[in-house]
C-alpha cells in the first residue's frame, strides 16, 4: 500500500508540474482570516436539528427534484438558508472526467441548481477544482456533462484554478492555514454536492473529502501528509462550514475508488447541515452492500475522517447525536429494506 501510495504521489506531483495546471490565479491572496469569522457563508450554527440532534434525510426515488425538495423539507425546508436574493455555490465532486459516481450525477446538479433557484436564490454557481493531473477542471466538467447540466439549469461553472485563493488560519494538527478558493467567501451560501463513494486513500469520498476540491492545489492531502490523508482532509474542513449538504447517491461506489470501482445503483439522495452525520449515513450505506474491506468489521464512526472530525467538534459525536428520517417517492420496498439495513449499522 506505501509503496503504490509513493508512486501515485509521484506520478501526480509530475502531471501537474508538466501540465502548468494554474493558468490564473496562482498568487495566494495577501489576507489572512481566521476560521470563524463574523460574516460570510456557513458561519451559522447547523439549523437542521431535532432537539440536540442532527438530522439527515434519505429520499429513494428516481423524480431528482422532487427528491431534493423532499430531502431538504424532511430536514426542515430552504427557509433557514434565507435564500431569497442570495448567491449560492454548488461545490460538486469533479475529481476527474470520468462519470457518475466517480464524480458527482450531473442530472443531480441540474436538479439541485433548480431547485436552489426555485427556493429563491438570485444567482447559482456551479464550482470546483478537479485533480487535475487528467486535465483541467473545465475539461473534466465538460467529458462528465456537470458542465452543460449547469449551463443548462442557469448557473454559472466556476474552475477554481482560474481565480484567487485566501488564506483561513485553523486550529489543526497538521494544517495551520488553509487556502480555500475566493469563492466560498464570495457568495452568500455554499451548497455542498458529494458523491457517495469509496477510496482507496482517504478511506471514503463523501461530504468532508469534497471541500478538498475547494483548496489550493499545494495543500492536497497527500503533498501535506501522505501518512495521515485523512485527518488533514477532515482539518482542511476547519476552514469553513457548507450550509448545506446534499449527498448524491443515484449510484454509489461500494468497492475501490476514487477513480474506478465496484458501483451500485441505489436511486437516493441524502441531505443534511451536519457533515459528520452525512458521511457515517453515506458510510453505513455503503457498508450496508458488504464490499469494502475497510468497513466490513468496523463502524462508520471509526472511518479516519470520522474520528477525527468529532474530535475537532465538526458535527455529531455519536449515533445518539443523529437522527435518520426516510422517505421513498416511489415506495420501492428495496429502498425500505436498504434504509433498515443502514439505520441498524449508524
Amino acid at each position: 500500500m506505501e509503496f503504490g501510495r509513493r508512486v501515485f504521489l509521484l506520478l501526480l506531483a509530475a502531471g501537474a508540474s508538466a501540465a502548468g495546471v494554474f493558468r490564473g490565479g496562482t498568487n495566494l491572496h495577501a489576507a489572512a482570516e481566521e476560521a470563524g469569522r463574523s460574516s460570510g457563508p456557513g458561519i451559522s450554527e447547523n439549523p437542521f436539528v431535532h432537539g440536540r440532534k442532527s438530522l439527515v434525510a434519505a429520499v429513494g426515488g428516481k423524480d431528482l427534484p422532487e427528491m431534493v425538495r423532499r430531502a431538504v423539507s424532511l430536514i426542515g425546508g430552504f427557509g433557514p438558508l434565507a435564500l431569497r436574493g442570495k448567491s449560492v455555490l454548488v461545490k460538486p465532486n469533479v475529481v476527474g472526467g470520468n462519470e457518475n459516481p466517480t464524480t458527482t450525477n450531473p442530472a443531480v446538479v441540474a436538479a439541485v441548481v433548480s431547485v436552489l433557484y426555485e427556493a429563491g436564490a438570485k444567482k447559482v454557481y456551479v464550482g470546483d477544482m478537479s485533480a487535475l493531473i487528467r486535465g483541467s477542471t473545465a475539461k473534466s466538467m465538460e467529458r462528465t456533462g456537470i458542465l452543460a447540466a449547469a449551463r443548462g439549469a442557469g448557473a454559472e461553472p466556476l474552475f477554481f484554478e482560474d481565480h484567487d485563493w485566501v488564506k483561513v488560519k485553523v486550529p489543526g494538527k497538521y494544517m495551520k492555514e488553509v487556502s480555500v478558493t475566493e469563492w466560498i467567501r464570495k457568495v452568500d451560501r455554499v451548497v455542498n454536492l458529494p458523491v457517495i463513494k469509496t477510496h482507496e486513500y482517504a478511506g471514503y469520498s463523501i461530504c468532508l473529502k469534497n471541500f478538498v476540491g475547494a483548496t489550493h492545489f499545494r495543500q492536497r492531502p497527500y503533498f501535506v501528509n501522505a501518512l495521515h490523508w485523512e485527518e488533514v482532509v477532515t482539518e482542511l474542513n476547519l476552514a469553513y462550514r457548507p450550509d448545506l449538504n446534499i449527498a448524491d447517491g443515484t449510484k454509489v461506489m461500494v468497492e475501490g475508488g476514487p477513480w474506478e470501482g465496484r458501483a451500485e445503483e441505489a436511486n437516493l439522495l441524502l441531505a443534511s447541515g451536519d457533515r459528520i452525520a452525512c458521511d457515517v449515513v453515506g458510510l453505513a450505506l455503503i457498508k450496508s452492500y458488504g464490499r469494502w474491506k475497510r468497513l466490513l468489521t468496523t463502524s462508520p464512526w471509526e472511518m479516519g475522517q470520522v474520528r477525527r472530525a468529532v474530535e475537532l467538534g465538526l458535527g455529531a459525536g455519536s449515533s445518539q447525536e443523529l437522527e435518520l428520517v426516510t422517505a421513498s417517492l416511489d415506495g420501492d420496498p428495496a429502498f425500505h429494506a436498504r434504509m433498515e439495513k443502514v439505520k441498524s449499522l449508524l
